[in-house]
């Protein structure tokens, strides 16, 4: 596996692990908690070193399963976890930023992962009842303390960022980004390679849309997240799947499949983009980390971006409470 380097250094592998699905959002899992402790391993066996996670997933287990999972090989991974909810009766239930929540998740998280330290410490939405000054002084104590070795933004405005990184460095911003979600590039990305800020796209398979797997015939499971996106409605579906008809076409003309025609059109985007497809399957894994081999020359790239502009996107990636947590 390949590594690359986000902001202040930290080095990752250049494919990472969301670990979110194997808690919640996606439905039923079709495996054990030891299934999933299997995957984590087995990624890492993978060259897989970057993984991520959140107290609010689950919430609280998907803690726990990481930390169980990865607690042997502990010296060879990094962690990503994410404080900024409010947690009552296991649901989250509004953003909490202030200086005390983030030391009391902190204190938490480093509980349920069983480390002496979280290497890199999101702040998983903006929350506008808080100075960003004071959620970046808060985090640079906990950096002072030992507690977390890098501090990170989710879906965060650049001048959000700007005003964080002036007060305590910050090393990469989470955001979904990939071929049919754009809204970093205006203006993210070159703020991004200004102060020198690694970036994490989640959701880099458009959840599972660009993977060729799911089409307007695709019945969600309960409990399944993509029931209430529009982007996911069956109609949106229909006129979306040109998109990915023209993803499976390059994948088919370059003996690939189309998940990974989508994560090596992001790691051509920059060196300092690090994708994290989730899956539940150790098999999705491996063609996730194989994307790493697969090159796309220039006219490939600029195809693909020439049929998106073309056909654009139809639908909202969120529904309308979760737009509203999003910066802009």
């Amino acid at each position: 596996m390949h590594t690359r380097t986000l902001g202040q250094g930290l080095e990752v592998s250049a494919i990472g692990l969301g670990c979110m699905g194997m808690s919640q959002s996606y439905g039923p899992n079709p495996g054990s908690r030891q299934d999933m402790i299997g995957v984590l391993r087995g990624a890492v066996e993978l060259g897989v070193t970057f993984f991520d996670t959140a107290e609010v997933y689950g919430p609280y287990v998907n803690e726990e399963l990481v930390g169980e999972a990865l607690a042997p090989v502990r010296e060879q991974i990094v962690i990503a976890t994410k404080f900024g909810w409010r947690i009552e009766d296991n649901t989250s239930v509004g953003l909490d930023s202030r200086p005390e929540q983030i030391r009391r998740v902190a204190d938490a998280s480093l509980q349920r992962l069983g480390v002496d330290t979280l290497d890199l410490f999101y702040q998983h939405r903006v929350d506008p009842g808080v100075p960003i000054e004071d959620v970046a002084g808060t985090v640079g104590e906990l950096v002072a303390a030992g507690k977390v070795r890098h501090f990170g933004l989710s879906e965060a405005a650049p001048s959000t960022i700007r005003r964080a990184h002036a007060v305590h460095p910050v090393t990469a911003v989470q955001s979904e980004y990939s071929l049919w979600t754009r809204d970093p590039e205006p203006e993210v990305l070159p703020a991004l390679a200004e102060l020198g800020i690694g970036f994490v796209p989640f959701s880099p398979l458009g959840k599972g849309f660009l993977t060729g797997t799911v089409d307007q015939a695709t019945q969600f499971a309960a409990g399944d997240v993509r029931t209430t996106i529009p982007r996911f409605s069956a109609e949106n579906r229909t006129t979306n799947q040109i998109l990915v008809d023209q993803v499976t076409d390059l994948a088919r003309r370059k003996g690939t499949t189309p998940g990974q025609i989508a994560l090596a059109w992001l790691l051509a985007q920059q060196p300092w983009i690090v994708p994290i497809p989730g899956t539940r399957r150790i098999e999705r894994v491996q063609e996730n980390v194989d994307a790493t081999t697969v090159a796309l020359s220039a006219d490939e790239v600029s195809d693909l971006n020439a049929v998106v502009t073309r056909i654009g996107v139809v639908g909202d990636r969120y529904n309308e409470h979760h737009m509203g947590l999003v910066e802009h």
